[in-house]
């Protein structure tokens, strides 16, 4: 482990008492995870890390990890309100129960570094024209194909009024941003290979790679294991195939 982790680690009671109890096995983890992948794609900047690290961390739940090792960083390189954007987009895709605790450990550190809340405004639409904005959120990363999904059936309405109208809508973050993170969330999550098929393909047209997206993953297999980032390879391949 190089001296810069070690430091860094030090600076977090959990990593601390791991030092104690675990030593051999916190090297092993520390050297791959902080070391080894950061270092196998250079290209990726640190700010697309830290937004897919962190879409990552709340799509598998790890809302210890989020709170006590990853937000201090994140908020290193990203925004406030950027942070924030990746939280609100993720009801769509995790849930509200499963958001939830992620929204008050944000807001706990927020509040500790004196950032005032709530964040400026990000929202775009009103309710009268958040369906018709979602779909064309919908139609450009998607295509054509989907000017008329919206009326073929109540949830596919929600999904271009809710999912698309009231969040991809929103400033702070890019169309480009928000689709690397929904691939987060898909992938992180497990048992929504379809949807990954379809995002990785929105990726795509927004301009993130197969290749930027297979490092993406790369960089995520520490915090979600090999088999939900092998079958997010497997969907890109699907994605590109297509």
């Amino acid at each position: 482990m190089e001296e810069r982790t070690r430091k860094k680690l030090t600076r977090n009671k959990t990593f601390r008492q791991m030092m104690e109890t675990d030593p051999s096995y916190l090297e092993q983890v520390a050297a791959f995870s902080f070391e080894e992948v950061p270092k196998a794609d250079p290209a990726i900047d640190e700010r697309s890390r830290a937004l897919a690290i962190a879409a990552t961390v709340m799509g598998c739940q790890g809302i210890d990890f989020y709170r006590q090792i990853l937000l201090d960083g994140a908020l290193s390189v990203l925004h406030p309100i950027e942070v924030k954007e990746v939280l609100y987009q993720a009801t769509a895709y995790l849930g509200l129960a499963r958001i939830y605790p992620f929204i008050e450990a944000t807001n706990e550190v927020l509040k500790k570094r004196g950032i005032k809340l709530p964040l400026p405004e990000q929202g775009t639409t009103t309710s009268e024209n958040r369906r018709e904005k979602g779909t064309e959120v919908q139609v450009a990363i998607f295509g054509e194909g989907m000017r008329d999904f919206w009326s073929r059936s109540t949830v596919n309405q929600w999904l271009a009024a809710n999912c698309f109208g009231d969040y991809y809508t929103r400033t702070g973050l890019s169309l480009q941003d928000r689709e690397l993170v929904t691939f987060c969330f898909l992938a992180a999550q497990g048992g929504c290979e379809p949807q990954l098929v379809s995002h990785a393909k929105g990726n795509f047209h927004l301009g993130n790679s197969a290749d930027f997206l297979r490092a993406i993953v790369r960089q995520c297999i520490p915090y979600i294991g090999y088999p939900r980032s092998l079958n997010a390879l497997s969907a890109i391949d699907q994605a590109e195939q297509a």
